[in-house]
């Protein structure tokens, strides 16, 4: 990033990229919490990954604040407003990914009663690995406005959604070989779409980097895994 003549006005920016940090961490520590909170049926770390959102949140909301105030007081021009625009769009996916990971928890809360271990959940695990890699990727190349990782992340999307219909075809032989699997298996597959929708909202701040650094925009038409094209139409509040 190139230096402005104000001062102020690179401290701003610097702000702003130090909270867009500070939200990746915690969202990527939220999903790799709810993941063990569901794999090992612990209730109080659910919990604490549900209380984390709050803070996510809040950082979403600061860095939206600073950069309408600085639009407004430093009216920016071409690659700085970019800068700006793309840290509220990148801070919206971030409060999305902690949302769907508070999902995660918020399902192993409700399934610790009844702990079971179909092989869907090693699947689920190695879901969630790839989103998690797709958000550290994302967000070293936001810092380094690196192309060839943003490509990358774009790329590696299929990848997930083709484990989610794995997951999702597994689930489903084990709900018609045992009724009693149902409501177990029917929050595993809420948690598989949370999990797709993280690989989704990663490859969205991918897509606003490459328009950051270029000013054009990625190709519509995104690469896509077999569980995008006949995997079920699940969504979570």
């Amino acid at each position: 990033m190139n230096e402005h003549i104000v001062k102020s006005y690179d401290e701003d920016l610097q702000l702003v990229g130090r909270k867009i940090a500070e939200m990746g961490g915690i969202a990527e520590q939220m999903l790799n919490d709810a993941m063990d909170a569901l794999s090992t049926f612990d209730a109080d770390l659910a919990m604490r990954t549900v209380a984390l959102d709050a803070r996510l949140d809040l950082l979403q909301r600061e860095i939206e604040g600073k950069c309408v105030v600085t639009i407004a007081r430093r009216q920016p021009m071409a690659v700085d407003l970019r800068h700006l625009m793309a840290a509220i769009h990148i801070a919206a996916d971030l409060e999305r990914v902690g949302d769907m990971a508070k999902n995660i928890a918020k399902r192993s809360m409700k399934i610790v009663e009844d702990p079971r271990a179909p092989r869907a959940i090693v699947g689920l695990k190695r879901m969630s690995e790839l989103a998690s890699a797709q958000l550290k990727d994302v967000l070293d190349a936001y810092s380094r406005l690196d192309l060839e990782r943003v490509a990358f992340v774009w790329k590696r999307d299929a990848e997930i959604d083709a484990l989610e219909d794995i997951v999702f075809r597994d689930l489903l032989t084990f709900m018609m070989e045992d009724p009693r699997n149902i409501s177990f298996c029917t929050h595993l597959l809420f948690c598989s779409k949370n999990i797709e929708r993280i690989g989704d909202h990663a490859t969205n701040i991918a897509e606003t980097i490459h328009y950051l650094a270029t000013g054009e925009s990625m190709p519509l038409d995104r690469p896509k895994g077999a569980g995008s094209a006949d995997g079920p139409a699940i969504a979570d509040a």
